[in-house]
């Protein structure tokens, strides 16, 4: 071998040790290398003084960073500089050398540190000149190494001296230096460790950066450094040596920590809703933004996770993990957001929102094999498990959370050492309140009953913990929070948990109150959820303008029939000036969302004041609150069909200027539910107004609401036919159109006064067609109720309209007269003109804030303008002092911050819901939904049934039929066992057995209308065998068996009677003597001469009525008093004209223990109905003290009561 071939070898070998880190190979080399070539002093030079400086390095500890300073004694420098710069101003010819010489100064001077010699030593572009030797063959591979190594120390030099954006730059100018590592091409031990020194130190100078605010995370390059972190990643799995964790090298910082805060920067990213940052990606068209930052959170999530659980083993009892509790903190954080409004399901991957909550579960789980009792890991089980709709899995996460935090807490008071892996009091209270408000919204009798313990246990907890801390203000500890050893134990709370703490304790009584059966606790039940409220709403301790709050215990007012102090507390939490606005990426009109129920609830206080124009006003305010119907329901065509009058000014608006989409898309199930109620309401108030028949008209606009927020629901039959149902009259006064295709024709009981609101509405000016709607708002006053009977000629009492029960001809004599409410001074118009301050209660009621210039605006402020001071003097006049389970009114006392001298403005919402967006399953939410429906076409039956249009009651009564068979049969094929036909499950509206009773209830009305109350009678028992307690059965039966005792409803001919000439049907039974004078009128029956009961020929004279049939024998004649039974015997069944007495009186007690259970129950406590027909039983009964009793309790329900049921305002209880 020649010497240029031994010189070519050598060389070789000694950059191969230099690139291998073969730093004990090195002496030999350089000696062979001068020995055949001493021209090449600069890279032996060099190579020997980087072999003095590892070796020197290498005495460090074990422990230390490579950037600590090497001590003096352990590598000279004042002989080795020297040389190695004569050994650079001596080379010329080979630029390599030379450039690696330098960078080898500047090293040996930051291993000694002397870190401003270094810096100033390194070029400002010395990371260039590291192409320059080698731009012809390219450089080698050592010179790359040093080209890395230059830029590392030049930026370490400059982040000593605190110059951390200067670093930055270096490092970001010469990031081209990595990328053959990072494009996957292998490179060596010494190529790969200082490229991830140099990525290291480029990620951990971004971190501290970012933290201190020198770097925002708005710019592009704010993730640059981690994703180069993360290409090398993955480039070292390509070249066959992927990485692991712990530390890289020696010193180096460890691997994780680099993902962790690569996860840190990109959640806050995430968390602040910041622009997407586009450094060092590839952006592609194929996916939006938000799919690129999920992708990205999710690779470095997983990357970080799988490091952290492998490094950390599992904790002795002692010990906790708090990076891995802070992981998961992260990871909820992050979860939060994701599962929020903002986020939608093309957003989060093919499996949505129930994805990424699954995926959330596997982490905690994960977690939790790594820590001993954390409660932390327990307490994010409790809300995931929530969120995927798995109650009993979440209760049972909370039930371990709440055993050892008890414990926990009663460890930390005995000894007076606190416990760092406990939760602090405040987020133990907040949980108690998820579980509680979780509880009340989606649970029955049984989650009751355990949210009111839960509310007791939370009570208790309250009581030992210091006061609040004001509003606004930091912790200042005093010396009574301190223990003997200066420790805090309890540290003082902030204003907010407080404040949620006594509304989750309100919010568990007032469901308890609903749901117990002990009628005595009832009352003192709801004065204790009052008083919670009232400390929720304290400005001392909690938050005065919390809306939630401000619903509930308005709603809990309503039920208590304290109207007054309902509707200033409703008014004052929907007087806010303050309306959010749709921005990009966000959840819009928000607020006004949240207001909808609060709209319903002010709607029915106001029908039971019977201010029903300006209740029919409030339920339109609930959609006008949106300016534009664009903006709730979307610019789409509904298909066709006709549209209700919110989307009637559609066609005039510029499409352009709207997505097709609504609100309604973003909404959840049960916010559009709450708006199917309201529009049930509106047509409830209709009906009040104009009768059924215009409610009939409009009834489809229901229909249309609920297929545009559900989609559709069954069509009945051809296309055709279905656009045919559903085109609008012309004309609403003397024609009645219905959905299933049958015309009504004929002048209507109410058409006199629908024409003159149709009059007085022609003359207003408004830029809506004439509808239901208009006509509502539009009318001069309310109407004159009076009290008739049901053939409706004298007209219909607000009660009997609204009532499903059917009550007897002596009942409705002594029925309640309504008060006059055209005794009343009113407005003679509610939809124009302008209107002065008014009062209530003699204080000055709230003004509106500022001048209304919009029309809309305009008409929704009159609602809260108008005085209510002589509606209160009636309503007490009659209840003052009288009524069964009479409760002290304090109205003045609960009004708290809602009434004063100065008005109260709510400025804004309180933060979002405590509880997460719960995802039910496709089958529960397919079930909610035919639950929503059957209610609708249940309500649609009604009016069909008080309009006198029995078939197509019965139409609407069968399209609910088969959505209730339809249900059965999906849950008979449920094999999960978790919803049965009595039991809807958690969350489920009603069960199938409830909704069963529903129809048959309503088939049993449909029939007393009809006249054929044995019929009724027989589908109010099938009712009562599908759910016992079913209120509207209960008391249609007891109706019907008090007739049967009253001898009012007579027993069904045994002779079938015979169709006369006149097509009457008429009886052959002898009647009872008492049964023609209490039928006249209204039995659709009619008598005729008896047949005798011997053979023709063989009987004696029989006459009844002037009426004699042929004797042809002597016998004694028979006359009806002969049929009267006897005390000793009956009559044969033939002969029986009436019911035995004891058959008599079993019915009137049957109907007596029906009606007395059923007003002790939650739903029937404060129907007046039930209590209306208990005080007849009473009367039949001969107990007229009790019957006195139930009639002034009867008296106080109708005062406070609204066009429906109260409980028809949230879909989900006492929650909003």
């Amino acid at each position: 071998m020649n010497r240029l071939a031994k010189v070519t070898q050598y060389l070789a070998r000694l950059e191969d040790a230099r690139c291998d880190g073969n730093w004990d190979d090195i002496p030999e080399l350089v000696r062979k290398v001068r020995k055949h070539a001493a021209d090449r002093l600069c890279i032996t030079t060099t190579a020997e003084i980087e072999y003095a400086i590892v070796k020197a390095s290498q005495k460090q500890a074990i422990g230390s960073r490579p950037s600590t300073a090497v001590s003096t004694r352990d590598l000279d420098i004042s002989q080795l500089l020297p040389r190695l710069l004569n050994a650079i101003d001596s080379e010329t010819s080979h630029l390599e050398d030379k450039y690696q010489a330098q960078v080898c100064v500047g090293w040996l001077y930051w291993t000694v540190g002397e870190y401003g010699s270094a810096s100033s030593h390194f070029s400002e572009n010395i990371e260039s000149e590291a192409a320059q030797p080698g731009q012809a063959n390219g450089a080698s591979e050592w010179t790359r190494v040093c080209s890395l190594k230059a830029v590392y120390l030049k930026a370490n030099c400059l982040a000593r001296s605190n110059e951390r954006v200067a670093a930055l730059d270096v490092f970001e100018s010469a990031l081209v230096s990595p990328s053959h590592i990072l494009s996957g091409d292998k490179g060596r031990k010494q190529l790969r460790f200082w490229a991830e020194l140099f990525l290291t130190e480029y990620c951990m100078l971004q971190a501290q950066a970012l933290e201190r605010g020198e770097k925002a995370l708005e710019d592009t390059n704010s993730l640059a450094p981690f994703r180069s972190w993360a290409k090398y990643w993955d480039a070292s799995k390509t070249q066959g040596t992927p990485l692991v964790g712990g530390h890289g090298f020696r010193g180096t910082v460890p691997r994780r920590r680099v993902w962790n805060e690569y996860y840190a920067a990109i959640s806050g990213i995430l968390q602040q809703d910041l622009p997407f940052p586009t450094g060092l990606v590839d952006v592609t068209n194929e996916s939006s933004a938000r799919s690129q930052l999920r992708m990205e959170l999710k690779k470095v999530e997983t990357a970080y996770e799988a490091l952290l659980l492998s490094e950390t083993s599992f904790p002795r009892a002692d010990e906790q993990r708090q990076e891995v509790e802070d992981f998961v903190a992260a990871v909820m954080k992050n979860w939060a957001v994701l599962n929020g409004h903002d986020w939608h399901a093309q957003d989060l991957g093919p499996n949505g929102k129930e994805g990424l909550s699954r995926g959330i579960l596997d982490i905690l789980y994960r977690a939790a094999t790594k820590t001993y009792h954390s409660t932390a890991i327990l307490r994010y089980l409790f809300t995931i498990h929530l969120s995927v709709a798995e109650f009993d899995l979440a209760f049972h996460a909370f039930d371990s959370y709440l055993e050892i935090v008890k414990k926990g807490k009663a460890r930390v008071d005995k000894t007076g050492h606190p416990e760092p892996s406990l939760d602090d009091d405040a987020t133990v209270l907040e949980t108690l309140s998820q579980a509680i408000t979780a509880l009340c919204q989606y649970g029955f009798r049984d989650a009751a009953e355990k949210a009111h313990e839960l509310g007791a246990e939370l009570e208790r907890f309250l009581q030992k913990l210091p006061a609040p801390l004001p509003s606004g203000q930091d912790h200042i500890t005093t010396l009574e929070e301190e223990n003997g050893n200066g420790v805090i134990l309890h540290p003082r709370i902030p204003s907010r948990v407080h404040a949620l703490a006594w509304q989750a304790i309100g919010i568990a009584q007032a469901q308890w109150s609903r749901a117990t059966h002990d009628a005595t606790l009832r009352s003192e039940t709801q004065a204790k959820a009052i008083r919670s409220f009232q400390k929720s709403l304290s400005p001392e301790n909690g938050n005065p303008t919390d809306v939630r709050t401000l619903f509930t215990l308005g709603l809990l007012l309503a039920e208590q029939r304290e109207l007054t102090a309902a509707i200033d507390i409703v008014k004052a939490a929907l007087m806010s000036n303050k309306k959010t606005r749709a921005y990009p990426g966000s959840v819009s009109y928000w607020r006004e969302r949240s207001l909808i129920p609060l709209w319903h609830l002010l709607a029915l206080l106001l029908s039971a004041r019977q201010d029903y124009i300006m209740a029919a006003r409030a339920c339109e305010g609930a959609f006008e609150q949106f300016d534009d119907p664009t903006v709730l329901f979307g610019s789409q065509d509904l298909e066709g069909t006709f549209r209700s009058e919110h989307l009637n000014d559609l066609e005039a608006r510029d499409e352009k200027s709207y997505s097709r989409g609504g609100l309604v898309d973003e909404m959840g199930d049960l916010e559009k539910e709450g708006m199917i109620e309201v529009k049930m309401t509106q047509l409830a108030l209709l009906e009040l107004l104009e009768g059924p028949e215009v409610a009939v008209n409009a009834s489809h606009e229901l229909l249309v609401l609920y297929n545009r927020l559900f989609g559709e629901f069954q069509p009945r039959g051809p296309a055709a036919n279905q656009k045919a149902a559903m085109e609008v009259p012309k004309s609403s006064a003397g024609t009645v159109r219905s959905i299933f295709g049958s015309r009504s024709a004929g002048p209507s009981r109410n058409q006199k006064h629908a024409s003159t609101a149709e009059s007085i509405t022609s003359t207003v000016a408004t830029e809506r067609p004439q509808t239901a709607q208009t006509t509502i708002s539009t009318g001069t006053a309310a109407p004159t109720i009076h009290v008739t009977k049901e053939n409706g000629e004298a007209g219909e009492t607000r009660r009997s309209r609204r009532s499903s029960s059917i009550r007897s001809e002596s009942a409705r004599r002594n029925s309640l007269k309504k008060r006059e409410p055209s005794a009343q001074p009113r407005r003679a118009s509610a939809s124009i003109g302008s209107h002065a301050p008014t009062v209530a209660d003699g204080d000055e009621f709230y003004p509106h804030p500022q001048a209304v210039a919009d029309g809309t605006t305009q008409e929704r402020a009159e609602i809260f303008t108008w005085s209510s001071k002589s509606d209160i003097s009636r309503q007490q006049s009659l209840s003052k002092g009288r009524g069964l389970h009479r409760y002290d009114s304090t109205a003045s006392s609960r009004r708290g911050s809602a009434s004063g001298s100065e008005p109260l403005i709510i400025d804004s919402l309180t933060p979002s819901n405590p509880l997460p967006m719960v995802q039910f399953p496709k089958e529960a939410v397919k079930r909610q939904r035919q639950t929503v429906l059957v209610k609708v076409w249940l309500m649609i039956a009604a009016f069909y049934r008080r309009a006198n249009m029995h078939a197509d009651a019965k139409g609407a009564i069968d399209e609910a039929r088969k959505l209730v068979d339809g249900l059965e049969t999906d849950i008979t094929k449920d094999a999960s066992g978790s919803v049965t036909l009595q039991n809807p499950s958690w969350g489920g509206k009603r069960s199938v057995e409830e909704l069963w009773a529903d129809v048959h209830t309503e088939v049993g009305h449909l029939a007393a209308s009809e006249g054929t109350a044995y019929v009724a009678k027989d589908h109010f028992e099938e009712a009562l065998m599908h759910y016992p307690n079913h209120l509207s059965a209960i008391v249609g039966l007891s109706n019907i068996l008090l007739d049967i005792y009253t001898e009012v409803l007579l027993p069904p001919p045994t002779i079938p009677g015979i169709v006369l000439p006149d097509g009457e049907l008429a009886t052959l039974v002898p009647p009872h003597p008492n049964a023609r004078k209490a039928r006249a009128g209204s039995s659709p029956l009619r008598d005729v001469p008896t047949l005798p009961s011997t053979p023709l020929g063989l009987g004696g004279d029989a006459t009844d009525d002037g009426l004699s049939w042929p004797l042809l024998n002597k016998t004694p004649s028979v006359t009806t008093e002969s049929d009267e039974p006897s005390t000793e015997e009956l009559l044969a069944p033939y002969k029986a004209v009436s019911l035995p007495l004891v058959d008599r009186l079993a019915a009137r007690d049957r109907a007596y223990g029906l009606l007395s259970g059923l007003t002790r129950l939650g739903t029937g406590w404060n129907s007046s109905d039930a209590w209306f027909a208990l005080a007849r039983a009473h009367e039949e009964s001969g107990q007229l003290d009790k019957a006195k009793d139930a009639l002034w309790w009867c008296i106080e329900l109708e005062e406070g009561m609204g066009v429906r049921d109260w409980n028809c305002v949230s879909a989900s209880g006492y929650v909003l």
